[in-house]
């Protein structure tokens, strides 16, 4: 399987999803913390679609999906959305933020393991490398938290379910044979979230519901417009355009960005390990990035 290659339409969308999902972390763990979980993400969810919505009738793209493609949508939808957002929000209550975003975000791991395990895909040398930088990155980013998290072991548990059925969806994503075009399968997968975190809010948090906060408003708006009105889109345009080893392991600054936000807003405490992780995530990332020296020749002639 050969690198792929990033065009700077790509890399200035992953620039800003990076950002985005790594300040998100602490965000989020802000809000679940002074708000029933369930419905902070179904209310972020109802306000984000006609964000969604707007955005892509804005860019002229059609919204129909074919009456034979619902049932490969529903998959997808479940496997790209529905689990990982119903496991991660309820985890990321009873984790720190960094450490839910380093759990969420062994994906790469798991979709190298999918990859090979079902559709028979072999990676470079590089590749290989660069998944085994971002497992031993993790690694060291949870050196000092397995003994807080082995008390919640629900929780780890949650966050490991979702990234590798995540990852199991980025790699159906990338092989999916629908024909519509990307935003629309965006929508209506957000659309199907939205209605099943509703319904999962409403039988199971509807006596915790209340006003939400000043603070709690913030956080919902800035998971409604730069999540699911950005964020989300993004990262399926890139899943369904990339390899799926190149757009997993592209985004793996987010956990340390995620980790590095949490010690400045929430105060949770940094060590050697999360530096070094830093360098090992950046060489995950190198080695899907830059290009192959079989391509350099390739793009200078």
């Amino acid at each position: 399987m050969s690198g792929a290659h990033f065009n700077a339409r790509q890399l200035a969308l992953l620039a800003g999803l990076t950002l985005v999902w790594g300040l998100n972390w602490p965000i989020m763990k802000f809000g679940v913390t002074h708000f029933a979980p369930l419905s902070f993400r179904a209310l972020s969810m109802w306000i984000g679609l006609p964000v969604l919505w707007l955005a892509v009738r804005g860019l002229g793209q059609p919204l129909r999906i074919a009456r034979r493609d619902w049932p490969e949508l529903t998959r997808l939808t479940i496997t790209n959305m529905i689990v990982w957002h119903v496991l991660a929000i309820l985890s990321v209550q009873a984790l720190s933020s960094g450490r839910a975003a380093i759990l969420g975000y062994t994906m790469p791991v798991f979709s190298a393991l999918w990859g090979m395990a079902l559709f028979g895909q072999r990676l470079a040398a590089r590749q290989l490398a660069g998944v085994a930088a971002a497992a031993i990155g993790v690694a060291l980013l949870l050196w000092h938290e397995l003994g807080r998290m082995s008390g919640k072991p629900w929780a780890a548990g949650g966050m490991l379910l979702s990234a590798a059925v995540w990852a199991l969806g980025t790699q159906q994503l990338r092989r999916t044979r629908m024909e519509a075009p990307t935003l629309a399968i965006v929508f209506w997968m957000t659309t199907l979230t939205t209605l099943v975190m509703t319904v999962l809010a409403a039988a199971l948090e509807h006596e915790r519901w209340q006003a939400p906060a000043p603070g709690v408003w913030a956080a919902i708006v800035f998971n409604a417009v730069l999540i699911f009105g950005f964020a989300q889109p993004v990262w399926l345009y890139l899943a369904r355009a990339l390899p799926p080893v190149a757009s997993t392991l592209s985004v793996m600054l987010i956990p340390v960005l995620g980790t590095l936000s949490g010690a400045w807003w929430l105060s949770e405490q940094l060590h050697w390990q999360d530096f070094a992780a830093i360098v090992l995530m950046l060489a995950a990332i190198a080695s899907v990035l830059l290009p192959s020296r079989a391509a350099r020749p390739a793009q200078s002639s």
